[in-house]
């Protein structure tokens, strides 16, 4: 089928989301709401509103305001974990320098012998070149002006200016299981395969977090492993859905937690909770009972 529609005006958009059926109380505020939020962006936010996904008709009384309530609750959502994605992002590459360099050595990242896969250890390697590369940080170009081999600064200089997901890919191809699991106790996780995933997993949220897409009601493809035991305080009821945002941020708090006890994480987003009270934690796979859980009613 080609497609053939043609661009609308924002007035003719406001008039085409009345007739499917949507309550707008104030065409100004959906004006100015559509003139920085996009038609579709914003579409992202009312489909759970919608009673036919074929003809978008709305169910009774949806709202333009309940839509925005999602759009920024979502927005201040996201915010509250970049922020925390920032301070474990910061301590993983802190936590594989230490467990990793002492033993495998400076360039460990370099040499094919603590990879297990070969294929994956070329891969990793020439992403390190590029993020080097781009890299415009004084360590960096000092370093490169006055060494000439090898031909990469050190892990300690390196892995200071790699992706998350650059640094989750290292972890994950790493060969010694003893190092990792170390690492991984370091955040009060009792084996790597779980650091490895939750690793995975915070690198795909993240992502979603730094192009603005929605991560409220997402299903996420990615899931996060889920000990049922951990020495620290976690959660008791593991029957929510795991491809909700849920886990997600139940691993965010208590990776936090391991890394800075005194944060606020869990009380900054029961908050934002309290901000938006059209927001339903449900919607995010939070099961009942939730705000009960040693992970989040002690904050």
């Amino acid at each position: 089928m080609r497609y053939t529609k043609q661009a609308i005006t924002i007035e003719q958009q406001i008039e085409t989301l009345r007739q499917r059926g949507l309550i707008i109380e104030d065409d100004e505020q959906a004006i100015n709401i559509l003139e920085i939020v996009s038609y579709f962006h914003l579409a992202d936010y009312w489909r759970l509103m919608e009673a036919d996904r074929t003809t978008h008709q709305f169910k009774p009384n949806s709202k333009f305001s309940t839509i925005v309530d999602y759009y920024n609750f979502d927005k201040q959502l996201k915010v509250l974990i970049f922020s925390a994605i920032q301070v474990i992002e910061v301590a993983l590459r802190s936590k594989e320098i230490k467990h990793f360099a002492p033993t495998a050595g400076p360039f460990w990242f370099m040499d094919v012998n603590w990879a297990t896969n070969e294929d994956y250890f070329h891969s990793n390697l020439s992403h390190i070149r590029k993020e080097v590369e781009r890299s415009r940080e004084d360590f960096i170009e000092e370093h490169l002006a006055k060494y000439s081999e090898p031909d990469l600064p050190p892990v300690w200089k390196t892995l200071e200016v790699l992706t998350i997901g650059t640094l989750s890919k290292l972890y994950n191809n790493f060969s010694d299981a003893t190092l990792k699991s170390n690492m991984a106790r370091d955040f009060g996780l009792n084996h790597h395969k779980f650091l490895k995933s939750w690793m995975e997993c915070l690198t795909a949220l993240r992502n979603h977090c730094a192009h603005h897409s929605r991560v409220w009601n997402r299903r996420f493809p990615v899931k996060p492993k889920m000990p049922v035991r951990l020495p620290n305080k976690w959660i008791t009821d593991f029957s929510s859905p795991n491809t909700s945002i849920y886990p997600q941020l139940c691993c965010i708090a208590y990776w936090l937690n391991s890394i800075q006890p005194d944060n606020t994480f869990a009380q900054d987003f029961k908050n934002l909770l309290a901000k938006f009270p059209n927001i339903r934690p449900s919607q995010m796979g939070f099961p009942a009972g939730w705000i009960n859980e040693p992970l989040w009613s002690n904050h």
